[in-house]
């Protein structure tokens, strides 16, 4: 009993197909799971009020500045509590300065000499991580780094595709008669 193939010329096709459903689903994976871990991250950072007492290196000339509030992840409710002259400790009313919820200060009047140093004390509000955001951030990371396997992958299965196709060849030449066994 002899059995016809039909489905000559497409050696290898359905591993090849095989793995680029799994790159796919691996992909969609990678995604779902780093977006996951994202809002899981935002979800856990903790509330955090925060101040800053007699800061200096203010010269409020009427031009913004800007509190340093790197790395403070939603930087929020900011206030000045008081503002001193460096110099000689005068307190400047707190209704001279303008100040923004993300830590801008202007000077608002004229009323004292913006050419001296003003020492200020604010206080604001921040997320701050903790724990679970750091182990958040790392699974995320770990996560996403799955796909610079991908290249890897395509190779191997590259290989395996072209040694079967010459397994496939050899066979074929050997049962076709071409080859005739020797003394």
């Amino acid at each position: 009993m002899r059995i016809n193939k039909t489905d000559r010329g497409v050696a290898g096709l359905t591993i090849l197909l095989s793995v680029i459903v799994m790159l796919f689903v691996i992909g969609l994976l990678v995604m779902v799971f780093s977006l996951m871990g994202g809002e899981l991250r935002d979800a856990t950072y903790t509330s955090t009020d925060a101040s800053a007492t007699n800061e200096s290196g203010f010269y409020l000339n009427g031009t913004t500045f800007i509190v340093d509030n790197a790395g403070k992840q939603d930087f929020s409710a900011f206030v000045v509590t008081s503002a001193h002259n460096f110099t000689d400790g005068a307190i400047i009313g707190v209704g001279n300065i303008t100040s923004g919820a993300t830590g801008t200060i202007v000077n608002a009047t004229s009323t004292w000499n913006p050419a001296f140093q003003v020492n200020i004390s604010y206080t604001y509000t921040y997320n701050a991580e903790n724990t679970a955001t750091q182990v958040m951030n790392d699974t995320t990371a770990g996560i996403s780094s799955v796909t610079d396997w991908f290249n890897i992958f395509i190779v191997i299965t590259a290989m395996v595709v072209l040694i079967l196709l010459v397994v496939i060849i050899i066979t074929a030449i050997r049962g076709s008669g071409m080859l005739q066994g020797g003394a």
